[in-house]
């Protein structure tokens, strides 16, 4: 298994970035959040989880071992496959989803695509007591990539590629901004990334 990758990041898109590690290329599907914390040109690590299917070999890279940890363990879920578990990864922070899982927020829950009530009741009921316990409080749900988000201009192109990425059409996205954007408080494009794709994405799951 790769458990991580360090080096140099040679490209950066809506779904994933490519990080040279000794003259190799790898491409790693990332979150949105992930995404915002990663620079063209700088060095970076990521910690890493292979996916191994009969057609294909996928690397996925997370900010963090606890993000990583909990993509591989969404997955023991029934239903749940990689895109589904990276989806609910760009929705909530590892903290979030424990805490939604925990309270059976089912409402929460469903506002990631992909996830009906029928599939928020099945993956509370399957992984309630494995994902652990929610740690930190509400406000500090951003996770360890929201202050990468924080430096990162213009928010709104961002937020709106990694809606799309997530299969939201550009007008959706757009107008899910546009109702976010009063509540973000960002002057001068000083906007917590992470926190405004996650804020998008309830609207999106209420409409």
């Amino acid at each position: 298994m790769i458990a991580h990758l360090d080096g140099t990041v040679a490209a950066v898109a809506p779904d994933g970035a490519v990080i040279d590690v000794g003259g190799v290329g790898l491409l790693v599907q990332c979150t949105p959040a992930t995404l915002a914390g990663l620079r063209v040109g700088e060095r970076a690590r990521v910690a890493t989880s292979l996916v191994v299917r009969e057609d294909a070999l996928t690397l996925f890279g997370f900010a963090s071992d606890d993000e990583r940890g909990t993509f591989e363990l969404v997955q023991t879920a029934s239903g749940v496959g990689p895109r589904l578990a990276l989806a609910m990864l760009a929705v909530f922070s590892p903290d979030a989803l424990r805490r939604a899982v925990a309270t059976e927020d089912l409402a929460a829950l469903t506002t990631v695509p992909g996830i009906g009530r029928k599939g928020a009741q099945r993956i509370v009921l399957e992984l309630a007591g494995r994902l652990g316990e929610p740690l930190g409080t509400p406000a500090a749900a951003g996770g360890a990539a929201a202050p990468a988000g924080a430096r990162l201009a213009p928010w709104r192109e961002q937020v709106q590629a990694g809606l799309i990425s997530l299969g939201w059409q550009a007008r959706e996205a757009d107008q899910a901004i546009t109702v976010i954007e009063p509540e973000l408080g960002g002057d001068g494009g000083a906007v917590d990334v992470a926190a405004a794709l996650r804020a998008a994405l309830r609207v999106l799951g209420r409409s």
